[in-house]
């Protein structure tokens, strides 16, 4: 089993930030939302592993206390 990684990791990470913010420009709050719940679950499939899944849900749920 792997430990979830949360090094910064991702090439370009300002420009895909940008294209997060593209993507949502636009929406209505609901339409906000549902997107971010599909892309969670499309990360959430292309991850597949339970274990990284379960940490990953505890680390946010962390970050949402402080």
């Amino acid at each position: 089993m792997s430990d979830l990684n949360l090094t910064p990791n991702i090439a370009g990470a300002d420009d895909f930030y940008a294209e997060l913010l593209a993507t949502h420009e636009g929406l209505s709050k609901a339409d906000s939302d549902a997107l971010n719940a599909r892309l969670v679950l499309v990360l959430a499939n292309h991850i597949g592993d339970r274990a990284i899944l379960s940490q990953a849900l505890a680390a946010a749920a962390l970050k949402s206390e402080e």
